[in-house]
């Protein structure tokens, strides 16, 4: 069962689980479509950010009618059995390989059947409105609305699920990342920004329709906000906003005048902060992880090719030598 360590309730009483339930999304319909006494509910929950991941599962057959969410946008993704989900004149049966997306704007209406425990991610519509607008540079006409399903066979979708997978397992950690700012929002902002981007919506023509390249001037301006701003959690929509271009702009003018996109220049100028804190670092106290994750870099094999790669020796012997030289 995932996120144990988070467990907001276990109930076997219909109206404390759909109260319970309530209280983190939203009122909502629960009634019985089974066996009464299969009902044995599990409701596990963490916030991260602006994101909330959990661990629902009702055990029984259930009828659950939220009716428009409003607020929020859903991934549900079913680890066993399945779901019916509705969502306005739209219908699909929800899989371990097929996730469901509801959009806030939309009357939802759901069948969990029994034994069908479920991962649910949830996004502040404020968020998902945001990072778009900022993405294109421009107001919204419409609200977002994604195609309901969405295939958890694909290459950016595996990407996607191991990224949430991630948020769960350091959740479950005592001494996770989830107490590190920057390492969360990374994952949050990657999570958001592949959903609008390879996600099929009433936006995704308009985001990967060509722009043209920001000004070498703008690109400057932009590298001088990356160098002062590397401590926070920045997206490529953060930076260009800063320098007033829309997201895709910035990139293609990145890519044309210095051959990289934003978040790779980023990521070069943080890796250079955590080369400087690891040469001054004292090894009693510090470590390579905890110095890396502070810096965003999560993953860290792929976090230790990339240092090799530019320091020529591992991040481990920088720490050392710089112990040994004192400082």
């Amino acid at each position: 069962m995932l996120l144990s360590n988070r467990a907001v309730f276990a109930s076997s009483d219909l109206d404390e689980v759909r109260g319970e339930v309530a209280k983190v999304f939203c009122p909502h319909r629960l009634d019985l479509a089974g066996d009464a006494d299969l009902l044995s509910a599990r409701f596990n929950s963490v916030q991260l950010g602006s994101v909330r991941v959990s661990y629902l599962d009702y055990g029984a057959d259930v009828h659950i009618e939220p009716g428009d969410l409003d607020t929020f946008f859903l991934v549900m993704i079913p680890l066993a059995g399945r779901s019916l989900i509705r969502l306005g004149d739209k219908e699909i049966v929800s899989t371990s390989s097929l996730a469901a997306l509801p959009s806030p704007t939309r009357h939802l209406d759901m069948r969990w059947a029994a034994g069908c425990p479920q991962l649910v991610v949830k996004f502040e519509r404020t968020s998902i409105e945001l990072a778009l607008k900022q993405m294109l540079g421009e107001q919204l006409d419409d609200p977002v609305v994604f195609d309901l399903g969405m295939d958890l066979t694909t290459g950016w979708t595996r990407s996607w699920r191991d990224m949430a997978d991630l948020l769960v397992r350091e959740a479950e950690r005592d001494d996770g990342l989830t107490g590190h700012p920057l390492a969360i929002a990374h994952l949050e902002n990657a999570l958001i920004t592949l959903l609008l981007t390879m996600q099929p919506s009433n936006y995704l023509e308009r985001l990967t329709a060509p722009r043209p390249p920001a000004l070498p001037k703008v690109v400057r301006r932009a590298m001088e906000f990356i160098e002062e701003h590397a401590h926070l959690p920045l997206t490529t929509t953060d930076i260009a906003g800063a320098v007033a271009v829309s997201s895709r702009s910035l990139q293609e003018g990145f890519r044309a005048h210095l051959g990289l996109s934003p978040m790779t220049h980023l990521r070069q100028v943080r890796l250079a902060r955590v080369h400087d804190e690891l040469r001054t670092a004292d090894p009693a106290r510090a470590t390579v992880t905890t110095v890396a994750a502070r810096w965003g870099f999560l993953h860290q094999g792929r976090f230790a090719a990339q240092y090799r790669e530019r320091y020529g020796q591992p991040p481990s012997e920088t720490l050392r030598r710089g112990s040994a030289s004192g400082g």
